[in-house]
């Protein structure tokens, strides 16, 4: 199926794109490198009236280390950050940008696009989750920070206002003793996540510090299973603690049946990879390099 006609404006700064958008109303759209908007378009999800294309707007594709805290522009495709010294750095990074689809969608593809999406498949929202990020946005009454966490409403449905844009995206550099894993089960490499489990720890004196988990097609939205981190923070990373985790992270989703599984069949993924993500973030948080990638079947 094609898209519904539409318009097509391409933007040279993000005070123009925000113009713009403010000028057609409602029915502009915001593309960038489309890999997450043409497929809603193709299906005639969304019929928008008019394309705002910011993907050649200058500056906003930087990947940054400022010391305590990482930048990643809007534009910053996919492939870009995986290759990164920061994936390097923060294996983490690295098992979400390496593991998005296939090569020609991570070479279009943009961590901005992907998160504004609010589609509750898309990896980074709750890659983002593991690690507390804030997300740089800016409208017509000015630039402002949201925070990761609540930034999805529903299905498709973000934060954002009318005519603002994610322009970059940020979080602080994981603690000494930090080690995380993003843990995805899927039918191929282009196809979304069945589910997708993101865990980030940091352990001292073999107690754990800090924890946080987060869960991706999952439900409408992508989760925080705050009770699930609760489980492990304090604790000394033993079989009870992790199954105990495990299953309050599934007790924190809300899976539904459709074409990729069963709600139940989910939720028995959800348990597996819960316990995987642990299992790599705490090898890594020991300083072992530990080689992570898609689960397919």
């Amino acid at each position: 199926m094609y898209p519904a006609p539409f318009q097509y404006h391409r933007a040279k700064t993000v005070d123009e794109a925000v113009g713009l958008l403010a000028g057609i109303g409602e029915g502009a759209r915001v593309l960038a490198g489309g890999q997450s908007l043409l497929a809603i378009l193709k299906l005639r999800f969304d019929e928008p009236t008019d394309l705002v294309d910011i993907g050649r707007i200058a500056n906003l594709d930087q990947i940054d280390d400022a010391g305590e805290v990482i930048n990643i522009g809007a534009l910053a495709t996919h492939n870009r950050i995986g290759a990164s010294a920061i994936a390097e750095a923060i294996p983490i990074v690295s098992d979400c940008a390496n593991g998005i689809a296939d090569n020609q969608v991570r070479n279009l593809g943009t961590i901005g696009g992907s998160v504004a999406s609010g589609d509750p498949s898309c990896d980074w929202p709750t890659l983002l989750h593991t690690l507390d990020g804030e997300i740089l946005c800016q409208g017509p009454d000015g630039a402002r920070t949201l925070d990761i966490n609540g930034f999805v409403e529903d299905l498709y449905q973000t934060a954002l206002k009318p005519a603002e844009i994610i322009t970059g995206l940020r979080f602080k550099k994981p603690a000494a003793g930090s080690g995380g894993a993003y843990c995805t089960f899927k039918r191929c490499a282009p196809a979304y996540p069945t589910i997708a489990v993101g865990v980030q720890l940091t352990i001292r004196n073999g107690q754990v510090d800090s924890s946080r988990i987060a869960l991706g097609s999952a439900g409408l939205t992508p989760i925080r299973a705050s009770a699930a981190e609760a489980e492990l923070t304090g604790g000394s990373l033993g079989a009870d603690e992790i199954n105990k985790a495990a299953e309050a992270a599934v007790a924190a989703a809300d899976p539904y049946d459709d074409r990729r599984g069963s709600a139940e069949f989910k939720r028995q993924l959800i348990a597996t990879l819960t316990k995987r993500a642990i299992a790599i973030a705490q090898r890594r948080a020991g300083g072992e390099t530990v080689k992570n990638s898609p689960e397919y079947y």
